[in-house]
Parts: C-alpha cells; sequence; structure tokens
C-alpha cells in the first residue's frame, strides 16, 4: 500500500451541509487493521480523481473489493447497481465522510469537490438566495483575494508573486463565471424550477422536493472540479430535468452520478461503474453501449470458462495416462503446472461470468387479465381545475378508449395530480363533467400517501385488499420482495415510505383492474424494476392514464401524450419522444378530441421526372434506414442484451453504417 505523502488542501463543498462548507478535507492516512488507507493528491491535466483497489467493509463483511477507476474533467461515470451494491457509500468515501479499509483515493492537486444528496440542508433559517451561494466559500475567499491584492498593486506592490497570485485569483474567478457568478447561482435555482419570488424565502417555507433541488443548484453554484450527484433526478419535473442535462453535458468538471432516469443516464453518461457482487466492473463509453458492452463482456467470459475448461479435461487425460511413465514424468508434472494456471484462469472468467449475468432481485409485475369495459373508459367535458386559488385547468376536455394508453404531462404544479385525484374522485372539479363508461373497474396509484389497511401486517393487507387465498397472497408479495415471515408478518404502520408503494403496487397488480391511474410508479424502483413494470405496462390489456418524470418509461408505454399547456389539456400521437418531435417541428397541437383521431395517411410525394436519384441521395437514404435501424435494435438490446443474435446483427449494421458515412463524406466533398 502507498505511504502517505505531504498532504494539498482539498476543497470539499459538501452540497447541503452549510456548517462544513468551509472546513475542507485533506487527503488523509488512516490505519486499519494494521494496514495504511491513504487518501493523497497528485498534479495531473486530465484526471480530477483516481480510485484504487478501493475496500469498504460493513459491520465486517465486504460491500465491495478491488474496485478501481478514474474520472478525468468532462468525463460523466454513471454508477451502476442494484440497491445496496455501495453506490451512495462510494460518493460519501470520495468526500471523506465515511473510511475506507482498503485501497487509496488520489484527487488532483486544489481539486474542489462538490456533493448533492438526498439530505436536508441543516440551516433553515438561510434564504434560498443565500443557502444557493453558501457552498461557494472558495469563490468568495478568491474574490476577497482579489480586493486585497487589488488594494496591494494601487499602492505600489508590482512584483512578480503578487501579479501570478493576482493572475491565478482572477483566472478562477472567471473559470466560475466572473463577478456574476452569484447571477448564474440565481440562474441554476430558475432553471431548476424556482421563480424569482422564491429566492427571499426561508428554507423552512419550502418542501422536502424543493430542499431537494436547491441542494442541487448549491452543488454547481461552487464552480467544482468534481461534482458528485445521488439522485439528483429526484423531484425534477421534465423541464428541469432537460435544462439539468444541458448543464451537465457543458460543464467543465469531472462528475460521478447515481441515478434511476434512463433517459437522463443515456443524455449524459459518459462512462459507467457497474457495482455487482462486490467488484467494480468498468464500462467506457454512453449508458446503452454499457448493456451492450456488459453483453459481449458475458458472452467472451463463457467462451473463456468453456475454452479453459476443455483444456484443463485434455491435460488431466494426459497427466492420467503419463504420470506413471518415466519417460513422461516430466512432461506430465509440465501439465499439472499447466492445469493449475488454467484454473485461475477459467476461475476469473467464471467469477465475471457470473458478475455479468447474475439474476438480480427485482420486482415481478404479471398483471391479471381485466375484465372487458365500454369502448368509451372516460369522458371528461368542460372540466375546470383549481388549487390553492390557483387556476390549473380551464375548459379540458378528454377521452380515452378501451386499451388506451395515455400518458399526462406538463410541469411541476401544472395539474397533474390534481387531475388525476379529481378523476378518481378524490376531489370535485370547479366545473365539468366526468363519466366512466360502461363495467370500468379503476385502480389508483398515488404519488403520495397510499391508502393502505393500516390494522394488521402485510400479509394481512394484501389478503384483505387483493381477496387472495393467504398462500396465493405470500407468491404476490415474494414477488415484491416481501420474502419470508419476517418480511410478510410486519405490521403495515411501520413500513417505509418504499415499502408502502412496493405494497400498493401488488395490490394494483392483483385488483383486475381495467383501468390504471398511475401517478409515479417508478418512485423507489431501480432500474431493473422499472424496466420490469415498463414490459408490463406495455403488455397490459386495459387502460391506462400515467404521470411520471421516467420518459423512456413514457415514450414505451403512452400511445397518445396529452399535456397541460396553459391551462388547457393538448393532445399528441405517440409518446415522450413524439411529442418532442412535434414541439420542435412547430406543429399545433390539437385539444384534446371526444376520441382519439386516427393519424391521416401522408400523401405520396409526386414522381420524379427527370433522372433517378444521384448516388449521394441513395446513401444517405441508406443511412437514415440503416441509424432507424440501429436505435431499434438498441432498444431491443436494452430490452434483452443476452440475445446474442441481435447483438450479431447490430454489429453487422453499425459496421455498415461506418462505411457508408466515410462514403457519403467522399461523394459530399465531390459534389
Amino acid at each position: 500500500m502507498a505511504g502517505v505523502r505531504p498532504l494539498h488542501r482539498i476543497h470539499c463543498e459538501r452540497a447541503n451541509r452549510v456548517d462544513t462548507s468551509s472546513a475542507g478535507i485533506r487527503g488523509h492516512g488512516v490505519q486499519h487493521n494494521g494496514r495504511r488507507i491513504s487518501s493523497r493528491v497528485y498534479s495531473d491535466d486530465v484526471s480530477v480523481l483516481i480510485a484504487s483497489n478501493l475496500r469498504k467493509e460493513l459491520s465486517g463483511d465486504p460491500l465491495f473489493d478491488g474496485v478501481s477507476f478514474s474520472v478525468d474533467r468532462g468525463q460523466r461515470l454513471a454508477l451502476a447497481g442494484q440497491n445496496g451494491a455501495g453506490k451512495t457509500t462510494l460518493l460519501r468515501a470520495i468526500i471523506g465522510e465515511t473510511t475506507i479499509q482498503g485501497g487509496e483515493i488520489a484527487l488532483q492537486k486544489g481539486a474542489r469537490i462538490a456533493l448533492h444528496d438526498q439530505r436536508p440542508p441543516r440551516d433553515r433559517g438561510l434564504t434560498l438566495r443565500e443557502y444557493s451561494i453558501s457552498g461557494a466559500t472558495a469563490l468568495v475567499r478568491i474574490e476577497e483575494d482579489l480586493r486585497e491584492l487589488e488594494q496591494a498593486m494601487a499602492a505600489g506592490t508590482h512584483d512578480s508573486a503578487t501579479l501570478r497570485r493576482y493572475s491565478e485569483a482572477q483566472e478562477r474567478l472567471e473559470h466560475a463565471g466572473g463577478w456574476g457568478w452569484r447571477d448564474r447561482a440565481s440562474s441554476m435555482l430558475r432553471g431548476l424550477g424556482f421563480r424569482d419570488a422564491d429566492l427571499d424565502r426561508q428554507l423552512s417555507t419550502f418542501s422536502g422536493g424543493e430542499l431537494t433541488r436547491a441542494s442541487l443548484a448549491r452543488a454547481m453554484a461552487g464552480d467544482p472540479d468534481l461534482l458528485l450527484l445521488d439522485e439528483p433526478t429526484n423531484h425534477l419535473d421534465v423541464e428541469s430535468l432537460e435544462w439539468l442535462e444541458r448543464e451537465l453535458t457543458t460543464i467543465d468538471a469531472a462528475v460521478i452520478l447515481v441515478a434511476h432516469d434512463r433517459w437522463f443516464l443515456e443524455s449524459v453518461t459518459t462512462a459507467v461503474l457497474e457495482l455487482e457482487g462486490g467488484r467494480g466492473l468498468y464500462f467506457s463509453g454512453p449508458w446503452h453501449q454499457w448493456r451492450i458492452e456488459r453483453a459481449t463482456r458475458a458472452q467472451a467470459a463463457a467462451k473463456s470458462v468453456k475454452r479453459t475448461g476443455a483444456d484443463i479435461e485434455r491435460l488431466e487425460r494426459f497427466v492420467e495416462r503419463f504420470r506413471y511413465k518415466k519417460s513422461k514424468a516430466k512432461q506430465a508434472q509440465a501439465k499439472i503446472t499447466q492445469i493449475g494456471r488454467l484454473e485461475q484462469e477459467r476461475k476469473k472468467a467464471a467469477g465475471e461470468l457470473e458478475n455479468l449475468t447474475r439474476r438480480r432481485r427485482n420486482l415481478g409485475f404479471e398483471f391479471l387479465k381485466p375484465a372487458r369495459s365500454g369502448r368509451i373508459v372516460i369522458e371528461i367535458e368542460g372540466l375546470r381545475l383549481s388549487a390553492g386559488g390557483k387556476e390549473l385547468i380551464e375548459g379540458g376536455s378528454l377521452v380515452i378508449e378501451r386499451e388506451e394508453h395515455v400518458a399526462l404531462v406538463g410541469p411541476n404544479g401544472s395539474g397533474k395530480t390534481t387531475l388525476l385525484e379529481t378523476l378518481v374522485g378524490h376531489r370535485q372539479p370547479d366545473a365539468g363533467k366526468i363519466r366512466f363508461g360502461h363495467g370500468v373497474e379503476p385502480a389508483y396509484f398515488s404519488q403520495h400517501e397510499v391508502e393502505l389497511d393500516e390494522r394488521g401486517t402485510v400479509l394481512d393487507c394484501a389478503v384483505a385488499m387483493t381477496g387472495l387465498a393467504r398462500p396465493q397472497a405470500q407468491n404476490l408479495l415474494g414477488k415484491f420482495l416481501f420474502s419470508g415471515y419476517s418480511e410478510q408478518e410486519k405490521q403495515v404502520s411501520v413500513l417505509s415510505g418504499g415499502e408502502r408503494r412496493r405494497l400498493s403496487l401488488a395490490v394494483i397488480v392483483a385488483s383486475g383492474a381495467n383501468l390504471l391511474v398511475l401517478d409515479e410508479p417508478t418512485n423507489h424502483l431501480d432500474l431493473e424494476s422499472r424496466e420490469a413494470l415498463e414490459v408490463a405496462l406495455e403488455a397490459f390489456p386495459g387502460a391506462v392514464l400515467l404521470v411520471s418524470h421516467d420518459r423512456a418509461l413514457l415514450d414505451a408505454v403512452a400511445e397518445r401524450t396529452v399535456a397541460i399547456e396553459g391551462h388547457a389539456l393538448r393532445s399528441y400521437d405517440g409518446g415522450w419522444a413524439d411529442l418532442l418531435q412535434a414541439r420542435e417541428e412547430g406543429e399545433a397541437a390539437s385539444p384534446v378530441a371526444a376520441a382519439p383521431q386516427p393519424k391521416e395517411p401522408k400523401a405520396a410525394k409526386p414522381a420524379a421526372t427527370k433522372k433517378g436519384p444521384s448516388e449521394l441521395e441513395q446513401v444517405e437514404r441508406r443511412i437514415t434506414t440503416l441509424e432507424t435501424k440501429i436505435e431499434q435494435l438498441e432498444t431491443k438490446l436494452a430490452e434483452d442484451w443476452t440475445n446474442m443474435d441481435t447483438l450479431t446483427e447490430y454489429r453487422t449494421s453499425r459496421d455498415e453504417l461506418q462505411e457508408l458515412l466515410a462514403r457519403w463524406e467522399a461523394l459530399f466533398e465531390s459534389a
């Protein structure tokens, strides 16, 4: 283990701990079981952090071991792995909040770190504006240094050391946006959904979700060199998510993040470190490439296990046959040594294969087939909604038909949850009519407190709310991670928020409802469980009305998207990507019609009257076709990355695309 070197100061800006922002942390060496563990500082023009052979134990058991990675300026590393794998622990180890039992964390000299997580700020007496800049104490010190240096130079001090200090301080301040960095901090708050009127409100007046957004702005406002983000997408509406994506893809810093929003991960990630089975697996490339590369590595590991196994069997047969013959004894001994090396190689490949193909403990979604309803499931006319004196929807109309899957989108506070609560009868509209069709059996999943039977155990609640016999209810609960006596006999009244949502999902899955009204159903779900829910909703034969900030879920499930725009309900065909395309093309959305309208067939283009398409045009068309095909194949691989036929087709198409792009460039230059 490397010894402890002389250390430089590391500026550490906790995103939500005001009282630690000025203290900073130093690289430190600690003793554990007689071994020296060090955190040091180095000089490097690119890498901001290098982690080597990290080991973390909880109650004496290893959480992870042998984890190594580096992150460079401009790189955005996503930490992947199921809940409990150690992602948040790793972030806190980097910032020095928890100790590691082995390995080394090396930080670039002078690097400033900011951490955003879900913990609320301690000092609720600050205003939002004050809190957003309280993590930038280093910038405040730079401003003070510049003023002192300017006064010294005005008094006649112009030695090289003073001029150098002034130049370095000015350069650092310019990197953070110059003297206007406070305005940039306020701009970040606006990008995350706050209004100007909110800036001078005390933190004590904001909700937990708003404080989480404020913490995110604070972390980014201090111009960090290393930005650590733990679930930054929580409590953000889609507009704020898109703003955050733009900020992160242009930030001049290294970023390490944990998130469950697949669209967000695909937009910002440049590399992935997966924590699985206590090991770290590093992948270079965007999020979807990680899943493809994962499949490729699994295939290679499986081949290695098979090949080395065959080699070992062949060598063992040789040894068995000739080990007692004097003329072959030396060769047999050499083969035994070779077998030992191959067994180590096979063990290593088998371990990697196990990590790459490990079946994770995820939720099991399989909706009961619902009874058939009438053609019209919900019909709304002239709806007017308001909340807290604020008008939300005026004159809204909406029709949802049998088996139709509809997404409801809009900014935070636009009335999405209020509309759902009104539809299921939890509140009354200010005006308008709401009618359910014949035979409609709705099930409502709220993003807030879910109505559960609090009087008994988890199993009692499942039996009472689903009508299932106890053995069937036990099986259902097992699919939603309530396994064993202790989990199923736990009192409902003591369940955590995540446990309550899992129990509510289990009840809805077994309800037999033919209309699902879902408000943020993916909260508290890991990536694999979100994907399982997505597949189940896609296949659900009833109607779905869905509110979610998970754009991947919206895009996969929705056949139609209803947006709350300017107090009106506007309808767009397709899912989230179709909505974005329509808005980019400036198409005027139609008010929601009395029934979904079939798409009009596009008019055929007039045939060319002159010559056929040029080679350049032909290549362009083929490129477009291939790009569409590759996107479809990537979607398939994201759902099932073990399908080798799809993987082979993907590689072939990708190679052909590269050749066509090279041909297109040559044709374009010669045109």
